[in-house]
């Protein structure tokens, strides 16, 4: 009887210890003293930057006047800025805020990595919901995805279109296309956004899978024609423009995010505080308007609703990936 009630009280015990240990990681979270990394896998000035800037200045607000710093790691189509989080300690200093490429698109792309896109990271928040639209430049006889079939078909060799980096969405999401209706389209790879936007409105390339900001910028002032959403549904920023299952063409519907992780292993404590404050900063109607602003829609969810949401775009992009037969190595 006495072992047993010494049994009880050890259990009991360890309990309590554990029990203690769990939110001790929050409280000495943020240390005193030490900034706040946010690693932005993009130049400045770009949309993810902009996001990343205001979130640091209410992040440190929040977490009791932290220093928290932005700092921009462009390279290898974003896997030079996941690769320096992956490397970080797992204290909650160090953040990755970046869309899908390194983690669901390039891990099917690449034989060698310089990290494990599941291990080496701890989804904390889906913060930005987003998508990319197929836009052609104004000379392209087309206005909808049909007739760009239709073109397509009837002059074999004379489209192209292009990707601001190989392997990256606008690429992969061309090649879907490509695959989805057998038209034969030439890629271009660019180094960047901007030399691949400039060529485009130049001419040089006709088509184009790009982002909702500056789709919607360029397609307001008629710069470019804006064909069709790669989402499931229509987005508020371009009401008028349909999806590819409303003109006939299905599996061009992923869509896309940008958000924050952390390093491997971060403490569940922690994760649970930045998520929780980072619900706050999304919450705030600035925040919101800034987000709608560019046709993306603020996102939000637990930790574990973004990592499940990571794992299904990783296994979807997977299959898309290995129908291709595409590989960067």
């Amino acid at each position: 009887m006495l072992q047993r009630s010494i049994l009880l009280l050890s259990g009991g015990l360890a309990a309590v210890i554990l029990a203690s240990a769990l939110p001790a990681a929050a409280q000495t979270f943020p240390v005193p003293g030490k900034p706040i990394r946010i690693v932005v896998p993009f130049p400045p000035g770009g949309q993810t930057d902009v996001y990343a800037r205001v979130v640091a200045q209410h992040l440190g607000e929040a977490l009791g006047g932290a220093a928290v710093l932005v700092e921009n790691k462009p390279g290898g189509n974003t896997m030079v800025g996941a690769a320096d989080i992956a490397r970080a300690p797992s204290d909650g200093h160090s953040l990755l805020f970046i869309n899908p490429a390194a983690l669901t698109q390039l891990p099917h792309l690449l034989a060698r990595q310089a990290f494990d896109p599941v291990k080496d990271f701890t989804p904390v928040i889906q913060f930005v919901r987003t998508t990319v639209v197929l836009v052609a430049h104004p000379a392209v006889p087309v206005g909808s995805v049909r007739e760009l079939v239709t073109y397509a078909r009837a002059n074999p060799g004379k489209l192209n279109y292009a990707s601001w980096a190989a392997g990256s969405s606008s690429h992969l999401y061309a090649e879907m296309l490509k695959l989805n209706t057998g038209i034969d389209l030439a890629h271009i790879p660019y180094k960047g956004t901007a030399d691949a936007m400039r060529d485009l409105l130049g001419g040089q390339v006709q088509l184009m899978f790009d982002g909702m900001a500056t789709a919607t910028a360029n397609s307001r002032a008629g710069k470019v024609r804006p064909l069709a959403i790669a989402d499931s549904r229509r987005n508020p920023a371009l009401p008028d423009v349909p999806t590819f299952a409303e003109q006939g063409v299905d599996g061009i519907d992923m869509t896309s995010w940008i958000g924050f992780f952390g390093p491997g292993n971060l403490a569940p404590a922690i994760t649970a505080r930045l998520n929780a404050e980072l619900q706050k900063i999304l919450a705030m109607p600035k925040v919101g308007e800034l987000i709608r602003s560019g046709g993306n829609e603020p996102a939000g969810g637990s930790p574990e609703d973004f990592a499940r949401a990571v794992r299904d775009q990783s296994d979807r992009w997977g299959k898309v990936i290995r129908h291709i037969g595409l590989k960067l190595d």
